[in-house]
């Protein structure tokens, strides 16, 4: 899925939080796809490219992010948009889905799995905040960058500079090979952040709340979680190590699988796609 055929697909619904825009393609049970910080929807352009053969592939641009435009003042914290997605999905008339979370996504999947387990038929964590490790370490220099004011000049300067972007100063350590992301992709994640000083505003918002309570306090109900649980997890992600994974799968009583991607970084959805694809098809296969 190119970047045109993203623009071409694209749909809004309206609710308290704002005009939440999405993608989807297929048709069958609903996989909601919710991606992290910096991107949007396009991150899962190969699943719902390759998976709409089995399910009507919805990925969400969260609060603060992509084509959504948020109220202006509104919540745009990991809570909050747990509760956008159900508002979301009852807007849509969807009463269940296959949820999947990477990164920031990730925490907030949880966060709505935990709250609202009636609402997903099942769940897929992919290296993603979990727990007392939110914001990771090494991602909290680019917070405070963010903090000090520096958000709107470092957006610009990886929009104008690509070669930034993928470099180890800039997002360069999120993937498995930087150099091959393309320039399209950068501007599909990255332009719609900076269209107006609100914009920007609203994402500095959402850097803002990172805070680890989100997650913790919701331990407790993930303990209870008894949906089918996938874990996929790279083994060289300098933001979410390996042993988070472990956690997930301690954690969660699934029942659980875990698989593990020798090599793998954080955005591996769009690098590793085809290895997770069949992941997300074999734990897909049994449910009913």
């Amino acid at each position: 899925m190119t970047i045109h055929e993203l623009k071409a697909e694209r749909h809004s619904v309206e609710t308290s939080h704002g005009q939440i825009r999405y993608i989807e393609a297929g048709k069958g049970p609903v996989a909601l796809f919710v991606h992290g910080v910096l991107l949007n929807g396009y991150l899962w352009r190969h699943q719902l490219s390759e998976l709409s053969d089995i399910r009507r592939c919805i990925a969400i641009d969260l609060l603060a992010h992509g084509e959504t435009q948020v109220k202006p003042g509104g919540d745009v914290s990991a809570t909050a948009n747990a509760e956008m997605l159900l508002e979301f999905l009852n807007a849509l008339n969807i009463d269940t889905v296959d949820l999947v979370g990477n990164d920031s996504g990730g925490g907030i999947a949880q966060i709505f799995a935990a709250k609202h387990p009636e609402r997903i038929r099942s769940l897929t964590l992919t290296d993603c905040d979990t727990h007392d490790n939110w914001p990771p370490e090494a991602f909290k220099p680019f917070l405070a960058m963010a903090a000090a004011g520096g958000l709107p000049g470092a957006l610009e300067r990886m929009l104008a500079d690509k070669p930034f972007y993928r470099s180890e100063a800039a997002l360069g350590p999120a993937y498995e090979r930087a150099a091959d992301v393309a320039d399209e992709t950068i501007e599909a994640y990255l332009r719609p952040l900076t269209r107006s000083p609100d914009r920007v505003r609203d994402l500095e918002r959402f850097l803002a709340a990172f805070d680890s309570e989100h997650t913790v306090r919701i331990e407790g109900a993930l303990r209870k979680l008894h949906k089918p649980t996938l874990i996929v997890w790279g083994t060289d992600d300098v933001y979410f190590p390996i042993g988070w994974a472990d956690w997930l799968a301690k954690t969660i009583p699934g029942p659980c699988t875990k698989v593990q991607l020798d090599g793998a970084r954080l955005f591996f959805p769009e690098e590793r796609w085809s290895e997770f694809n069949a992941a997300l098809r074999s734990h897909w296969s049994g449910i009913r």
